[in-house]
C-alpha cells in the first residue's frame, strides 16, 4: 500500500510524480470523488424532470417509471461485478472505460429522440454507473492508509449524500432554466463536459492499481446475483405506479428464494477453494455484518426522506421545481461541512461520535416534523432551514462513521468486492426506502400532507435511534487502519 512520497528535496510532490510512484495525491481523490458524483447525482436528478419528459416525449407513466427504474436497476445488479473486474483487469483502466460510457450515455440521454430510447441510454448509463463506482472506494483503499484513507472515505460519504441533495436542486435549476429551450434535456448534457474534464485529468494523476490476487468472474453467482436484485427492485419500483399486480408480489418471493440459492451457491464454491462473486467469509467479517446492515437500515431512511420530503414541499406547498431543490440546500450545507470534520471525530471518540450524530440527527428530524404538522399550510423554506442543518450535520457523521467502519477490516485485495457490496447495499436501500416509507405516504397525503409526512418520519426517527444504540456494536475505529489481511483468497 502506498501512501504520501516525500522528495529529497522537499519540494512539493507534483500529482503525476505522486501516480507515477503508485500513490494518489490529494488532487487525485478530488478527481475520483468527482467521478463518483455524477452516477450518484444521476440516481436523483431526474425525478424533477418526470413531467417535462412526459410533455415532450409523450410518455406513459409505466414508461417514465423505466426512466428511474431502468437505471437504478442496472447500476445495483451489477456494481458488485464492476469491483471484481477492477480488482482484475486494473481499477484506473476500467473507471476511465466506464466513464467514457457514462458520458456518451448521457448525450444519448440528451438528445433522446423517443421515450424509448431513452429508457435504453439510461439502463446503458446505470451500468456504466456501477463499473465506474467501486473503482474509486478500492482505489482509496488500495493506494491510501491512516487517516487520510478515512479522511476520503469520509469524503466519499459526503459525495454520496450532496450528490443526492443536490441532483434535486440542480435538477430544478436546470428545468427552470429551459435553456435554449432544450427543456429537461440539460439535467444529462452537463454531464458531457464534466465527465470529459475528469476523464482527462484522472488519466493522467490517478495511479493503476489491481488486486495482488486476481480471481476471476463468478459467472454463477453474477447471474444469480443480477437476478435477485432485478427481482426485487423492479417491484419495488413499479409497484405502487401499477396497483402492485400479482406478478410484483411474485418477483419479491422470487427475490427471497433466489438469496437462499445465491447464499447456497456461493457457499459451495469459496469450500472449493474459489473466490465467489459475495465470499461468505468476507460477509462474516464484524465490520461487514454489522456494519452492512446498518448502511442499508441509513440508506432506507435517508432514500424514503429524500422522496416524501420533495413532494411534501412540491406538491403539499404548491412549490416549483427550483424552490424544492433550494428547500434542501441547508442540510446539503451542513451535511458538507460535517464530512469534513467527521474523520478527526471519529478517530477521537470512535464509535460515540456515531451515536451523537446519530442523536443530532434524531433531534433535527423530529423539529422538522413539529414544524410541518404546527405551521401547515404556512410553512416557509427559513422556517426549515434550522431543523434541516442539525439533520444534516448529524447525518454527516453516521454516514462517514458507517462507510469506514464496513471496509475496516476488509483486506486489501478484496477492496473491489467489498466496495462493491457495499454500495449495492446503500443503492438498494435507497429504492427499498422509496417504496416503502414513500408508499406509506403516498397512501396518506390524500388525506392529509402534513401528517403524511410525519408517519414516514416517524418510522425514519425509529430507524435513527436504533442506529445511535447499535453504533456500540461496529468495531472499534483506531488511529491508523490495520493493513493485515483478515481473510485470504
Amino acid at each position: 500500500m502506498t501512501s504520501t512520497i516525500t522528495p529529497a528535496d522537499s519540494r512539493p510532490a507534483s500529482p503525476r510524480s505522486v501516480a507515477r510512484a503508485g500513490g494518489l495525491h490529494p488532487i487525485g481523490v478530488f478527481i475520483l470523488l468527482a467521478g463518483a458524483f455524477l452516477p450518484i447525482m444521476d440516481f436523483f436528478i431526474t425525478n424533477v424532470a418526470l413531467p417535462d419528459i412526459e410533455a415532450s416525449l409523450h410518455a406513459s407513466p409505466s414508461a417514465l417509471e423505466l426512466v428511474i427504474a431502468g437505471y437504478g436497476v442496472a447500476y445495483a445488479s451489477l456494481l458488485v461485478l464492476g469491483g471484481r473486474l477492477g480488482d482484475r483487469y486494473g481499477r484506473h483502466r476500467l473507471f476511465l472505460g466506464a466513464l467514457v460510457g457514462f458520458v456518451l450515455a448521457s448525450l444519448a440521454c440528451g438528445i433522446a429522440p423517443t421515450i424509448g430510447v431513452l429508457i435504453a441510454a439510461r439502463i446503458i448509463q446505470g451500468a456504466c454507473a456501477a463499473l465506474l463506482i467501486p473503482q474509486v472506494l478500492a482505489t482509496f483503499h488500495h493506494t491510501l492508509d491512516g487517516e487520510r484513507k478515512a479522511r476520503a472515505l469520509a469524503l466519499y460519504g459526503a459525495t454520496s449524500g450532496i450528490a443526492a441533495v443536490v441532483g434535486q436542486l440542480v435538477g430544478g435549476l436546470l428545468v427552470s432554466a429551459d435553456i435554449a429551450g432544450t427543456g429537461w434535456r440539460p439535467i444529462f448534457l452537463v454531464n458531457v463536459p464534466i465527465g470529459l474534464v475528469v476523464l482527462l485529468v484522472a488519466a493522467r494523476i490517478v495511479p493503476a492499481t489491481r488486486s495482488a490476487h486476481p480471481v476471476g468472474v463468478d459467472l454463477p453467482g453474477t447471474a444469480l446475483f443480477a437476478a435477485t436484485i432485478v427481482a426485487l427492485l423492479i417491484p419495488l419500483t413499479e409497484g405502487h405506479s401499477l396497483g402492485w399486480p400479482w406478478w410484483t408480489w411474485l418477483l419479491i418471493a422470487l427475490a427471497i428464494v433466489l438469496g437462499f440459492v445465491i447464499h447456497t451457491v456461493e457457499k459451495r464454491a469459496e469450500a472449493r477453494g474459489e473466490v465467489p462473486l459475495l465470499p461468505p467469509s468476507l460477509l462474516r467479517l464484524p465490520s461487514m455484518s454489522r456494519g452492512l446492515i446498518m448502511v442499508l437500515a441509513f440508506s432506507i431512511g435517508f432514500g424514503a426522506f429524500m422522496f416524501v420530503f420533495a413532494l411534501t414541499v412540491q406538491d403539499g406547498l404548491h412549490a416549483d421545481a427550483l424552490h424544492g431543490g433550494l428547500a434542501i440546500v441547508p442540510m446539503a450545507l451542513l451535511f458538507f461541512l460535517g464530512s469534513l470534520f467527521a474523520p478527526r471525530l471519529i478517530t477521537r471518540f470512535g464509535r460515540a461520535a456515531l451515536s451523537a450524530g446519530a442523536l443530532v440527527q434524531l433531534v433535527g428530524l423530529a423539529w422538522l416534523v413539529a414544524v410541518l404538522v404546527t405551521d401547515w399550510p404556512h410553512v416557509g423554506l427559513w422556517t426549515m432551514a434550522a431543523p434541516l442543518a442539525l439533520a444534516g450535520a448529524g447525518q454527516s457523521m453516521l454516514f462517514a462513521g458507517l462507510f469506514r467502519s464496513v471496509l475496516a477490516d476488509v483486506p486489501t485485495h478484496l477492496g473491489g468486492i467489498g466496495s462493491g457490496v457495499l454500495i449495492t447495499l446503500q443503492q438498494s436501500g435507497l429504492a427499498l426506502g422509496v417504496a416503502t416509507l414513500g408508499t406509506l405516504y403516498l397512501a396518506l397525503a390524500p388525506h392529509s400532507v402534513p401528517h403524511a409526512f410525519a408517519a414516514a418520519e416517524y418510522v425514519h426517527i425509529a430507524i435513527v435511534a436504533l442506529l445511535a444504540v447499535g453504533a456500540a456494536a461496529l468495531p472499534r475505529f483506531n488511529r491508523t487502519t490495520t493493513d493485515t489481511p483478515v481473510i485470504d483468497a
